[in-house]
């Protein structure tokens, strides 16, 4: 004996060897034609200006910067910008604080009304 889902009652029941192979009404079939395929053709066509892009490859040399062991930290390494960016950042981080305090501060005084 063969089983199959029942969607009515929610349990499996008997049934033959036909509608236990073809679940929920499915039945084997091959499509007449091929449907149309989406995305056969590329939609973007690569231009010169994307190529010499590609063929640089950066990863070597700043492997060579990163990895020389010259005392300076990681975060410093490429120069003038990182220690601007650095810098820019601890002010603005210490800037922060410094308004967090006055402002607990002011929140702390009780006012004279």
């Amino acid at each position: 004996m063969y089983y199959r889902f029942s969607g009515f009652t929610q349990k499996l029941t008997g049934s033959g060897l036909a509608a236990a192979y073809t679940p929920q009404g499915l039945r084997p079939g091959v499509p007449g034609e091929a449907p149309a395929m989406i995305f056969g053709t590329p939609t973007k066509v690569v231009s010169e200006a994307t190529m010499g892009y590609m063929e640089s490859n950066r990863v070597p040399e700043l492997q060579r910067l990163f990895q020389k062991s010259d005392g300076i930290p990681i975060h410093l390494k490429r120069g003038v910008p990182d220690r601007l960016l650095y810098r820019t950042t601890m002010a603005l981080t210490v800037g922060g604080v410094v308004y967090c305090l006055v402002a607990l501060y002011m929140a702390s005084q009780p006012s004279n009304r």
